[in-house]
């Protein structure tokens, strides 16, 4: 895509954006629809924004790219691969066309999320359209140009609620030279105890899960010490390919008919009395639940133990997300002001409120 045909693609984005304002329609973001039941439906005219693609600026010495939000989570990694480098975040592609935007606006993570950042946390810099009708450049494309950083950092997991995201940059990680994936048999209270002794080694940990029978665990580094702590661990080796399966839940696990609940919690203090099954992930700080437990019950458990819990199967209940506390929300509302004052990008996704 030439810079005129990429002009042309954000003034009609700008364009539909524009005469949503002045008609107060409310507008659904679209991309590749790979996380469209994550959060709460959206009843609004849709805008898809999966034309704005392509990869604008990548130097593979200096650990950035820079990309259209439509552009397809799958070429960007594609590209990164050929150079030997990838999204340290693991973002999940749930089976379908995600796109760099949806990745950024959902905001979430894979298992090496503990050992190396969230989505927020490789976000250098953004553009967005706000809800001023105005085509807005947030951050930058180094660490060191921190002018409106934590704009862009809020734009990651916002949902698309705070404005239209055209354009990321992100820092990527080389990949590791090594890797290796084992199988300990242990309970999950002793796999829970061990994470924690493990935190203290110098373990080239970047994926550990229980599930339910027994540990898995990955490994990655160099290749001195990934087999020195293979050796050390001992365990049988496992395909590499659990680690995918696990980021976009098609684990046996995840197929399950009841419902699906994903607890963030402090990993020292994670919640084993709910009712179902439990898949332990993230070294204990990431649970997830299948179960027909209540809403109530599940999320006091999270809220007792720090932490908080989503749900993850469409309709199973009215607040997918984990209500806030007032202040929180409140904080919510005045973002929504500032960057969508007539409230017109992906209204009640997150919150019936929001």
């Amino acid at each position: 895509m030439d810079a005129r045909q990429e002009a042309d693609l954000s003034e009609e984005l700008l364009a539909r954006v524009r005469e949503a304002l002045a008609a107060g329609t409310p507008l659904r973001l679209d991309g590749g629809g790979s996380k469209a039941w994550y959060g709460r439906p959206v009843a609004a005219t849709p805008l898809d924004v999966r034309g704005h693609r392509g990869i604008v600026g990548y130097d593979p010495s200096e650990l950035v790219v820079t990309v259209r939000a439509g552009t397809p989570l799958a070429e960007l990694e594609a590209t990164l691969d050929a150079h030997g480098q990838m999204l340290a975040c693991e973002p999940p592609h749930y089976s379908g066309p995600a796109t760099v935007g949806g990745m950024t606006a959902a905001g979430l993570s894979g298992p090496r999320r503990p050992w190396a950042g969230s989505v927020r946390d490789f976000v250098l810099g953004c553009r967005v359209i706000t809800g001023h009708g105005r085509h807005l450049r947030f951050g930058g494309q180094v660490m060191k140009n921190v002018a409106g950083y934590d704009v862009s950092r809020l734009m990651a997991g916002s949902l698309g609620c705070l404005g239209l995201i055209t354009e990321v940059s992100l820092k990527v990680l080389p990949k590791p030279r090594a890797t290796s994936s084992l199988r300990l048999e242990m309970g999950r209270e002793a796999a829970l105890r061990t994470f924690a002794q493990w935190g203290r080694q110098p373990l080239p940990i970047s994926a550990a899960i229980h599930d339910g029978e027994a540990t898995l665990l990955r490994l990655e580094g160099g290749e001195g010490s990934v087999d020195a702590a293979r050796r050390q661990l001992g365990g049988d080796e496992l395909p590499a390919g659990v680690w995918t399966a696990l980021r976009d839940l098609e684990l046996p696990f995840f197929a399950d008919s009841r419902p699906l609940w994903r607890l963030s919690v402090p990993a020292h203090r994670c919640p084993l009395e709910l009712p179902g099954d439990a898949l332990v992930d993230w070294g204990g700080a990431q649970v997830w639940l299948k179960s027909d437990a209540g809403a109530e019950a599940i999320r006091a458990a999270a809220t007792t133990a720090g932490g908080h819990a989503d749900c993850l199967t469409p309709g199973a209940v009215d607040s997918p997300l984990h209500p806030l506390p007032e202040t929180l929300r409140r904080y919510h509302r005045q973002l929504k002001a500032q960057l969508d004052p007539q409230g017109i990008f992906n209204p009640g996704r997150m919150y019936d409120w929001l």
